[in-house]
């Protein structure tokens, strides 16, 4: 992804709009659509290769401080954190859908980077409330700062990103020609069925392996 296709008009200010369940007029808390977008830049960045390469799962080099940043730093002096993991999540995110089309049922597949419509809309609502709050990404996201570090340059440790992953779980899964489907009933929760989907990145692999839940429509 390029980052001038972010867009600079989000160097502002917002107020929070209500979030609701799809399709059922009930709130989803803002500390799960927190949870999957937290989740999503972590294994986004996860996976970056590069010139430093972490994973090396799709071959950009965006969140480095001598890589993709220096762009964006320029562009947007106040928000380019956020437009850095922006860029990287769209990466990963378009590595997911190219696995997943690969499926004959495509659309019955949900993924870390893609639950369906609705709540897709809300995740990324969610980013552009946190890019115009005025928030850097570790203070609006706490728990980025776990992984990434509060500057986002934490050292790249494979053992800490696998006991990260493995955190989440434990979940069953199988491996199919698609990826790793998991096993069992997709949990109700979107908070739960991000730590499934995370859980399921175990064991790391050489290339991305598509945890995802097949449901029937």
């Amino acid at each position: 992804m390029s980052l001038l296709e972010l867009d600079p008009s989000a160097e502002g200010s917002g107020l929070e709009a209500p979030l609701a369940a799809p399709g059922s007029g009930a709130a989803i808390a803002s500390s799960d659509l927190d949870q999957a977008l937290t989740a999503q830049i972590v294994v986004a960045w996860a996976g970056e290769g590069g010139e430093e390469p972490r994973l090396g799962w799709w071959q950009t080099d965006l969140v480095s401080e001598y890589g993709g940043e220096d762009l964006p730093k320029r562009l947007l002096p106040r928000t380019w954190p956020w437009a850095v993991l922006q860029a990287v999540r769209e990466a990963a995110r378009r590595k997911d859908d190219e696995l997943r089309g690969k499926a004959s049922d495509p659309d019955q597949l949900v993924t870390l980077y893609r639950f369906g419509f609705e709540l897709d809309e809300q995740i990324e609502e969610r980013l552009q409330f946190h890019k115009r709050s005025g928030l850097p990404p570790a203070e609006a996201l706490p728990r980025l700062a776990e992984v990434l570090g509060s500057a986002l340059h934490q050292s790249w440790d494979k053992d800490e990103f696998q006991g990260w992953v493995e955190a989440h779980g434990p979940v069953q899964a199988e491996a199919v020609p698609t990826g790793r489907l998991l096993k069992g009933a997709m949990s109700a929760g979107l908070d739960r069925r991000v730590a499934q989907l995370v859980a399921a990145l175990a064991p790391l692999a050489d290339s991305y392996p598509l945890p995802h839940f097949r449901v029937k429509s």
